[in-house]
C-alpha cells in the first residue's frame, strides 16, 4: 500500500487547539510530532490524547489496539529541531505576529526544501509570513476550528505567492481527515470569522451600553436564531483577548467601525479577565478553564419587591396572517380565551381555519392530542371588527409592518379596549413608542415581538419603551412565563436584540460575496460547520425574504447613522429586480416557483 501523502507532521504549539489537531491527525494514521517549549504543555496534551482514546475504547469506537498505535505516534518534544524530517509543519502557537515569526523564520531554516508551512491563525496576514521565508510558495494557512475533533469546518488560506500544488496536498489532507476544506484568499478572519467576529463585538457593544443583560443577549440569539451559544458565553469560550487581536486585525483592514473592538473587550482583557481560561470573563466560572457557571454580581435576582402585573384572562390578536394566527395558536393553547380579530368574519375565519390546520399537523406528529386540539380551537373566537376586543386584557397587534398602519390601529384600540388593559405590538423594526403615542395611554403599551413560527420559537424580545408602565411590563413578562415563552428586555430602538445583531452580520455575507471573496455555498458551509449555525446567511436571507431584510437594514442605518450598517448595493439590486426569495422563485438561489 502507497504511503499517504503529509504522513510526517510537526504541530507547533500544544494548546487547546494544538493538542486537538495531534488528536485527529494520529487518530488519522499520522506520524504526529508535538513541539511545544512548556514541558506541562506538553504533558497535558498527551494526557488528553490518552483520555479521549481511552473514551473512544469505553464507548466501542476503537479497539485497544487501535488505541495503542494512536499514542505510539504522538510523541513531543521541546526544541523545533524535532520538525526536521517532517512534511508538512502547522503552527499553533499565540495570535501574536513577532512570535509566529520568529517561528517560522527558524522552521525555514530547520526543514527540508519541499516541506510545506502552515499557519493556524485566524487574523494575521498569511502573505507576511510567508513574505518572511525562503520558501513562500509553500506557506499557507490552515485554520481549524475549536474544539478541533469535532468541528468539520477547515478554511485552507492561500497568498498571491502560495502554489496551487500545496494548495491541493493540504486540501487532500483535511478531506482524509474528515474535514470539510474550502479554499479561501489571504484576508483578516477568512470567512467564517471574518463574519462572526463582527456580530460577536456588536453583542459585546450592546452589553456594554447596558442595552440588554449578559443573559438577555445570549438566551436571544439561542433562542431567536438556534446559535449553539449566546455571543457573551462565545467570547468567553474563544477568548476575549484573542477576540480582541482579530478584531484588530479585521479594522485595521477595513477600516469599519463595526470591526473597531468595543471598548469592553480591551477593559477585560487589561484585566485579564479573558473569559473561560481565567475563570471570569463576561461571565464567572467554577474555575480556571472551567466551564460550569457561577454566580457574580450580574447574576439576576428575585425581586421580592418587584411590580405584579395585571390579571389576564382574555387575550385579544389583532391581524389575520401568518404571524397573528400563530400567536393566537399559542395563547389559546396555553389556555386564554383567545379573541382572533380582523378587517372582515371572511379574514378571522380564514386566520382560525389557518389555526386548525397547524393543529391538525401537531395531532398527526404527536405533539398534541385531539382533546388538546379540539380544546384549543374551541377557545378561540373569531370576530370581523376591532370592537370585539373591547374586553380583553391584554390585544397584541400582528397587522402589517407599515407604522401608519399600526398607529392607525392603536389609536382605535384606545377607543375600544377597557381601562386598564395591556396594548402590545409584535413590530419587529419599528418604533413601538410611536404605537404608543397613538393612544391616550402610552404607559399601557409594550412591545411584545414573537418570533416565526410562534408556536414554535421559545423567544419573545419585551420591549419596555420610555413611556411604558411597571405593570404594563410585569403583565406582560407573566404572561409570557404562562405560554411557556422565554422573555428577554430590552428598550425600544431599532432591531431590538435580534435583528440588530443579526442583520448586520447577513450584510456582511452579502458583501463578502459582492466583493467575490467567497461564493454563497462556500460562506454558508463556513458558517454551518464552522459556527455551528443552523442555517447559512443565504439560505436565512432568501427565507426570510430579501425585502423583509434589506426594510430591516435600513431602518438600522437610518438608527445608528454607521456607515457599516448600509445595506450592501447586491441587496439593494436583487430587491429591485423583484428577486426576493423563496416566495418568488429567486433571490440568491433559484428554487421552485412557488
Amino acid at each position: 500500500m502507497d504511503r499517504p501523502p503529509l504522513q510526517t507532521i510537526a504541530v507547533v504549539g500544544l494548546g487547546t487547539m494544538g493538542t486537538g489537531i495531534s488528536d485527529i491527525l494520529a487518530r488519522a494514521g499520522r506520524e504526529v510530532i508535538g513541539i511545544d517549549t512548556s514541558e506541562s504543555a506538553a504533558r497535558r496534551a498527551l494526557r488528553s490524547l490518552e483520555n479521549s482514546t481511552a473514551r473512544s475504547v469505553a464507548t466501542g469506537r476503537m479497539s485497544e489496539d487501535e488505541r495503542r498505535g494512536v499514542l505510539s505516534r504522538f510523541r513531543t518534544f521541546r526544541d523545533l529541531h524535532a520538525a526536521a524530517e517532517a512534511e508538512l509543519v502547522i503552527e499553533v502557537v499565540p495570535e501574536e505576529y513577532d512570535t509566529k515569526c520568529r517561528v517560522f523564520a527558524e522552521l525555514d531554516t530547520l526543514v527540508k526544501p519541499q516541506t510545506i508551512l502552515a499557519t493556524g491563525t485566524n487574523a494575521l496576514s498569511v502573505t507576511r509570513l510567508a513574505a518572511d521565508t525562503d520558501r513562500p510558495e509553500r506557506v499557507l494557512g490552515l485554520h481549524f476550528f475549536n474544539p478541533a475533533p469535532a468541528m468539520k469546518l477547515v478554511e485552507v488560506v492561500s497568498s498571491v505567492l502560495t502554489a496551487p500544488q500545496a494548495v491541493a496536498a493540504v486540501t487532500r489532507l483535511a478531506e482524509e481527515l474528515g474535514k470539510s476544506p474550502i479554499s479561501v484568499g489571504d484576508r483578516p478572519g477568512f470567512v467564517a470569522d471574518g463574519l462572526l467576529f463582527g456580530y460577536l463585538n456588536q453583542a459585546a457593544a450592546m452589553y456594554e451600553s447596558k442595552y440588554a443583560t449578559r443573559e438577555d443577549i445570549d438566551a436571544a440569539m439561542r433562542l431567536g436564531c438556534g446559535l449553539p451559544m449566546g455571543p457573551l458565553a462565545l467570547l468567553d469560550l474563544i477568548g476575549v483577548d484573542t477576540a480582541r487581536t482579530v478584531l484588530d486585525a479585521l479594522h485595521a483592514e477595513s477600516g469599519d467601525r463595526l470591526h473597531a473592538p468595543a471598548p469592553v473587550l480591551r477593559q477585560l482583557s487589561d484585566a485579564g479577565l479573558t473569559g473561560r481560561k481565567a475563570g471570569r470573563g463576561f461571565y464567572t466560572y467554577d474555575s480556571p478553564g472551567g466551564a460550569e457557571l457561577v454566580p457574580d454580581a450580574q447574576s439576576p435576582a428575585e425581586d421580592a419587591a418587584a411590580t405584579a402585573g395585571r390579571p389576564v384572562a382574555r387575550v385579544g390578536v389583532a391581524g389575520s396572517g401568518t404571524m397573528a394566527s400563530g400567536i393566537a395558536e399559542v395563547f389559546a393553547r396555553a389556555g386564554f380565551a383567545t379573541v382572533l380579530a380582523a378587517r372582515s368574519e371572511e379574514k378571522a375565519e380564514a386566520a382560525k381555519a389557518a389555526i386548525a390546520s397547524s393543529c391538525e399537523r401537531a395531532v398527526r406528529k404527536g405533539r398534541m392530542s385531539a382533546a388538546e386540539r379540539d380544546a384549543t380551537l374551541g377557545r378561540v373566537s373569531p370576530a370581523g371588527s376591532w370592537e370585539s376586543l373591547a374586553e380583553a386584557d391584554l390585544v397584541v397587534e400582528a397587522v402589517a409592518e407599515d407604522l401608519d398602519v399600526k398607529r392607525a390601529l392603536f389609536a382605535r384600540l384606545d377607543g375600544v379596549c377597557k381601562e386598564g388593559a395591556v396594548l402590545a405590538t409584535t413590530t419587529s423594526s419599528l418604533p413601538v413608542v410611536a404605537c404608543a403615542r397613538a393612544t391616550g395611554r402610552p404607559r399601557d403599551v409594550v412591545g411584545m415581538h414573537f418570533f416565526n413560527p410562534a408556536p414554535a420559537m421559545k423567544l419573545v424580545e419585551v420591549v419596555r419603551t420610555v413611556l411604558t408602565g411597571d405593570e404594563a411590563h410585569a403583565t406582560v413578562r407573566e404572561v409570557c412565563a404562562r405560554l411557556g415563552k422565554h422573555p428577554v428586555d430590552c428598550q425600544d430602538r431599532a432591531g431590538f436584540i435580534v435583528n440588530a445583531l443579526l442583520f448586520p452580520y447577513l450584510n456582511n455575507a452579502v458583501k463578502m460575496v459582492q466583493d467575490h471573496y467567497a461564493s454563497l455555498d462556500e460562506i454558508d458551509a463556513a458558517m454551518k460547520l464552522g459556527g455551528g449555525y443552523p442555517m447559512g446567511p443565504f439560505e436565512l436571507l432568501d427565507v426570510v425574504g430579501l425585502d423583509v431584510s434589506l426594510a430591516i437594514e435600513q431602518v438600522l442605518h437610518r438608527e445608528f447613522r454607521d456607515p457599516g450598517l448600509q445595506p450592501a448595493p447586491l441587496l439593494e439590486h436583487l430587491v429591485a429586480a423583484g428577486c426576493l426569495g423563496r416566495k418568488t422563485g429567486r433571490g440568491f438561489r433559484e428554487y421552485a416557483r412557488p
